[in-house]
């Protein structure tokens, strides 16, 4: 007897129409599809032609309609200003249809672009929703992103207003957010440039305005209409995300908005197993692709309340205020980062800081954004005792590929995998000649085309660069950049981004595999391997290991093990004979560790600094580090 994951995977592979259709059924639409797949235009698929609907519409009024208009919609958890708000469906509306009002009254209109430069305050999400409440087109940049950065961005989206607030806060500093906006708007091109630019002014940090062009947030709160909700059709886009390209030009992922809503919306439940009425937390930032999903919008489609919170996993004010946010909010579920829990369990390795509070509606906890470590993965479930989930996914995707989809079947969990594909998501394998590859064989991950409903249907305004970022190379499927294999039960494992896998002397290893061994030692917290030029072998894997809070043995013994263990599990053929210990690793803000930049200083070879690094700073100890064994000399700095 098929369980019921089988069932909606092969029917949504087999009868894409007809899966997608009953489920867009539990969306509000002002008029319903002529069509729910159109693939008259290939690669270019299109989902829910002929639709109309809002964006807002379905997160907010809704649920009013409804009757739950009192329930709690967004709570505001702000540790660095001490501060919790909440916000029930009725209020967050009234708030994001008198912000939609700013925007209209400032001649925003359908298909306009708002971009947002926000920290993480409620302000951000009423921004967001606002701008889909009159159908015009948000585009979200990480708060405190570099002025260079935001510039590209703004001369890419060409934005009608632009949207900020006077400072983020961090653990230790407060920062600036106006200077990096006036530099970005000044470096635009002037066809680029906004015609305004609102500021929400934080208590802690007052900006200073240029007359004609800056609103105050407040100011203009106080004297607008509230603007109803505008439909748009289903194909229409609902954002723009940019994600690094390789060329240094960003790339616009576009998200179209009938897609959205009803993919979203039913991953709630068949993934995450959660309802209506379910309190929801994604500890990550609406900057990146998991805020737009699941902090801001499946939550509210869902009808669930969902935590918008500004803090760290650790330093605001220790190690225990997941649990602490977990314990007062009664979080049913959530979902962030592997390096938040390495963090955690850093600081706090027996998790003694868990104990002060009471988990008991907690049931399960979702990880994504990088590969989760065996090690970190037992840490959780041991201290936790709930399911604790790799799933598997990217800012172009919108939602998980590959999941344990708790809402349909739970499956036992293998370390190192995130399970199976979603369904909507035809993963194969395939080698260099794009022939599929048996089962076990690592080789390219890719998607049978047409990707489901949620991924992007191309970028913004480079319909071409699409198609040669992400559909030429394996003609007939969606190019996921990572390589790994899929096992005899169907498993899918993720090894690590094609470019990670090294080779070594002519054997083809992948460095996720050794960091999998160094993370298992005890004393270590976590760890990165890459490979760097080497003249006798063409690459050779290097190890950085960053130690657990109290560790107090002599590196060299702890360097030894790591070095022995990799021999031992992957073999002399690894090459692993070097690795060093460093204090962190350099990150970029939403916790992924920059092996590119890394590599480069260890062959010597010139990087910029990433725009979404969290402190510059690190390079440097890299580079130290390198020298003590042997790398990155010739560099001078």
């Amino acid at each position: 007897m098929a369980n019921p994951y089988e069932e909606a995977f092969q029917r949504s592979i087999n009868d894409p129409e007809g899966f997608w259709g009953e489920i867009a059924e539990d969306v509000h639409w002002y008029k319903k599809w002529d069509k729910v797949l159109d693939d008259s235009n290939k690669p270019f698929y299109r989902w829910f032609v002929g639709g109309e609907l809002n964006t807002c519409y379905n997160a907010l009024d809704l649920h009013i309609e409804n009757g739950k208009g009192d329930q709690a919609a967004l709570i505001y958890d702000s540790p660095v200003t001490d501060t919790i708000q909440t916000f029930t469906y009725t209020q967050l509306r009234d708030e994001v249809a008198k912000f939609a009002g700013v925007l209209a009254g400032m001649g925003v209109v359908k298909g306009d672009r708002v971009l947002i430069y926000m920290p993480m305050i409620p302000q951000a999400v009423i921004a967001m929703l606002a701008t889909v409440r009159i159908g015009a087109v948000h585009s979200v940049v990480f708060g405190g992103f570099a002025a260079k950065e935001l510039a590209t961005r703004i001369n890419d989206a060409k934005p009608k207003v632009l949207v900020s607030a006077s400072c983020g806060i961090e653990v230790q500093r407060v920062i600036q957010y106006k200077p990096l906006l006036d530099q970005a708007i000044e470096m635009a091109n002037d066809d680029s440039k906004p015609e305004k630019t609102i500021i929400f002014q934080r208590p802690q940090e007052t900006a200073s305005m240029i007359e004609g062009r800056d609103v105050d947030w407040n100011d203009a709160m106080a004297t607008a209409k509230p603007a109803d909700c505008v439909p748009v059709a289903a194909t229409d886009p609902c954002y723009i995300l940019y994600t690094s390209g390789t060329t240094g030009q960003p790339k616009g992922v576009v998200r179209d908005t009938g897609g959205h809503v009803v993919a979203l919306k039913w991953t709630m439940k068949a993934i995450y197993n959660v309802d209506a009425g379910d309190v929801y937390w994604a500890a990550s930032d609406v900057g990146w692709v998991v805020g737009h999903s699941y902090i801001v919008y499946a939550p509210l489609f869902k009808g669930c309340t969902t935590i918008c919170f500004e803090g760290k996993p650790v330093g605001t004010p220790d190690a225990g205020v997941f649990w602490r946010v977990i314990s007062q909010h009664k979080v049913r579920a959530m979902f962030t980062a592997p390096t938040a829990f390495r963090a955690i369990k850093r600081e706090d390795p027996k998790a003694q800081l868990m104990q002060n509070y009471d988990l008991s509606k907690f049931e399960a906890l979702f990880l994504a954004g990088e590969r989760l470590d065996p090690n970190t993965l037992h840490w959780a479930e041991d201290c936790l005792k709930i399911p604790v989930i790799d799933h598997w996914w990217q800012t172009e995707t919108g939602w998980a590929i590959c999941a344990n989809c708790l809402g349909l079947h739970q499956f036992p969990i293998k370390e190192g995998s995130p399970t199976k594909p979603a369904p909507g998501w035809n993963l194969k394998v395939v080698d260099d000649k794009n022939q599929e590859v048996p089962p076990g064989t690592i080789g390219a991950l890719v998607v049978k085309l047409p990707l489901p409903p949620g991924a992007l249907p191309t970028l913004w305004k480079a319909d071409q660069r699409y198609i040669e970022s992400y559909l030429e190379e394996f003609p007939g499927y969606y190019k996921t950049a990572d390589a790994g294999f899929i096992d005899q039960d169907g498993y899918a494992f993720v090894m690590s981004r094609t470019d990670d896998i090294i080779n070594v002397a002519g054997h083809r290893l992948s460095t996720g595999a050794m960091e999998e061994v160094l993370s298992d030692h005890p004393d270590v917290a976590e760890c990165a391997v890459l490979g760097v030029e080497d003249d006798l072998k063409g690459q050779v894997p290097v190890g950085f290991v960053v130690l657990k809070a109290g560790v107090d043995r002599p590196k060299e013994e702890i360097l030894g093990e790591v070095v022995k263990m990799v021999r031992e599990r992957i073999g002399a053929v690894a090459s692993f004979k070097k690795a060093t210990v460093v204090k962190r690793l350099p990150k970029t803000r939403s916790g992924k560790i920059l092996r590119g930049t890394i590599q480069k200083i260890a062959d010597n070879k010139e990087f910029k600094v990433p725009a979404t690094i969290d402190d510059p700073a690190i390079l440097g100890e890299m580079e130290e580090a390198l020298n003590t064994i042997g790398y990155a000399k010739s560099r001078g700095k």
